[in-house]
This record gives C-alpha cells, structure tokens and sequence, in this order.
C-alpha cells in the first residue's frame, strides 16, 4: 500500500499489478482491446487503480496528444433566451460528437472575453465557438496564433470564417409589420414608428436598424435621428429610454420596433403600469421571441432566430476545415401574433 500522501502514478499501479507500465497506461486510457491485452489484466488494473484512487490527468494527456475532446464556446451572458438556445444546440451537438463541451460567459467584457479564451487556450480545447463577441478581431488573434480552429457566432469577425442571422432581412420584415399596421391620420411626433434598443456600432443593431430605415423610407417617411433610440440592450436602460419617449410624445407611438428581448423586458416593466387602452393605436414588434409574449393585453409580432441552425452551420464550417474569412447568414422567422381571448386567459388561473 502506498503512503496516503502521495498521489499514484503509472509505475505504482504497474509495480502492484505486475503489468508493464505501456499496458497499465494503455488499460487506463482505454486502449485495452487495441492492445489486446486479457480482460483478467484490464480488469486487475482497473481494480488497482481504483483502490489506490488513481486519476488520469485529462489536461496534460490533452497537451500531449494537442487534443483534448472539447469543444469551447464563450458567450456574454446566460440570462438570455436566444444565447441560451445557442448554448443548448451547442451542447447538444458537442456531445453528439463525442465531444465535452464547456461554455463560459463573459458578461460583453472585452477584457474578460480574452481571459476566459486564454484559459480555455491553456486547456488545449479542440475548437472555439465565440458568440456575440465585443472585440472579435482579438479574439481571432488569439486564437490564429495558438493555431486553434475557432468560428464567429451572432456577430462576425472580418478575419475569420462567421455565421450570423440574416438581421436586414429580418428586420425588413418585421419593420413592413409594424408600418403596416401603424398608419393613423396625421403627422405628428406620435404617429411615427421608433426603434429602441442596442447601439449602432454593434454589427446587428446597425443592420436592423438600416432595414427599419430603409422600409419607412420606402412607405414615404424619413427617418429623424430621434426615431433612433440608442439605449444599449440592459433592461433598465431600455426602461427609462421607453419612458422618457412616452412621457415626451404623449402616449405610445403608433409603432415601435423593440430591438432584442432584453430589450423588450425592459420596455415591458414600464408597460405593466398602462392600461390596455395605451396600447389601441400602437403596433408593436420585436426583434427576437419569447413564447409567453402571446398571452401579453397587446399583440406582438416577434422575429425568431433559428439558434439551432446557426450552430449546425457552424459545426459544418468548421469541419471544412478552413479557417478564411466568410460570413454565411440564417434567415430567421417571423412569428405573429395570435389572438388570445380573455376566457382563456381567465382560465389560466
């Protein structure tokens, strides 16, 4: 018996087995049947090792082998359905694979973004999977120099291969919705359609926020810079932003194009306090899904980005094995809103 302050190596287990040290490590990293070695062996070594409390160490079998079986993704936070779905595809298909996924998230810190991918780095990950990314191109450095095959998820990076929603078109559709139904009589600040939430110097929102143009444009009316509501996507941010617009215009205006579902929570902590009346002459659309939003007092156009199809793009990218700057984008779905009558929702309590 070993002393029991001291960890157990491979010659130990080979000293107590009778075995080789080459057949003990080839038992333990389950190359037994490849080695042909008898089952009344593998099973002697098996039980040894377990006694002694032997553990391979994964981490430096990785380094040694520069594969280590898993599969990284860094995301920017996890509160979010639609990051949520990226992550449970990912995970999904990872392990499909045979794979171990691990998942990180990184709060849209740039400087945590290179920490986690620096220690994922250090764990010898097989591939990388950077979603939402703040500063992409050092990322792509990072993962370039350490030769890691790493892809663009949601927002793109210009030196690497990137797959992402098709935003313009998604928002050229969603934006025909809400104009298409917000046209009272009139010309006042209120009877325009308004765009909230993001920045324009994130890749999605200056897209979206290009098709909302260019479809109001379209329909005969210009878009001013103050129907361009840059709030960031916090829920708080987006709540004072909706309120000041309202308190500003009187009332809601007759569309509103609410940019991500964290937004959209946001809007809706000041929504809760209208009465249904505020919303009668009001068309309201969002650029992302939430089921529950079908049984909301006011109807809700949403768009829905197929998570699932994104990370099976992304896979197969990968797979190709090239690393070269590319940018394939997925159409997502628009989902309108259904009538919800008010028996069904009094019988949901």
């Amino acid at each position: 018996m070993l002393a029991p302050d001291r960890k157990p190596t491979i010659y130990d287990i080979a000293k107590l087995s009778g075995a080789s040290p080459s057949t003990v490590s080839a038992v333990l990293s389950g190359k037994g049947n490849m080695r042909r070695i008898k089952q009344t062996t593998v099973e002697n070594i098996r039980k040894i090792a377990s006694e002694q409390g032997y553990a391979i160490n994964l981490q430096a079998r990785g380094l040694r082998q520069a594969r280590s079986r898993m599969a990284g993704m860094i995301i920017p936070i996890h509160d979010n359905r639609f990051f949520s779905s990226l992550s449970q595809s990912f995970d999904l298909i990872a392990r499909e694979r045979g794979l171990c996924p691990v998942i990180a998230s990184t709060l849209r810190d740039p400087k945590e973004e290179i920490r986690i991918v620096e220690m994922l780095l250090a764990y010898a990950i097989d591939s990388l999977f950077i979603v939402g990314a703040t500063d992409p191109e050092a990322l792509a450095r990072l993962c370039r120099t350490a030769r890691l095959p790493h892809i663009f998820i949601d927002l793109p990076c210009s030196h690497a291969p990137s797959v992402v929603t098709n935003n313009f078109n998604g928002a050229e559709l969603l934006a025909r919705k809400i104009l298409a139904g917000s046209r009272p009589p009139g010309g006042g600040p209120r009877n325009r359609p308004y765009f909230i939430g993001g920045s324009l110097t994130d890749y999605a929102t200056a897209r979206r926020a290009a098709a909302f143009r260019a479809v109001a444009e379209e329909n005969g009316g210009a878009i001013g810079e103050d129907q361009i509501i840059q709030c960031g996507y916090a829920p708080r941010n987006a709540a004072i932003a909706i309120e000041a617009l309202c308190q500003r215009l009187g009332g809601l205006p007759a569309g509103l194009f609410v940019n991500s579902i964290t937004v959209f929570e946001g809007v809706m902590s000041y929504f809760v306090n209208l009465p249904a009346a505020a919303f009668e002459n009001s068309v309201i659309g969002c650029f992302d899904y939430d089921p529950f939003a079908a049984f909301l007092q006011f109807p809700v156009t949403m768009v829905r980005q197929n998570s699932n199809q994104l990370i099976e793009q992304a896979y197969a990218m990968l797979d190709e094995g090239s690393q070269a700057p590319r940018l394939v984008e997925i159409e997502p779905d628009l989902i309108a809103p259904r009538t919800i009558h008010s028996n069904a929702l009094n019988n949901l309590g």
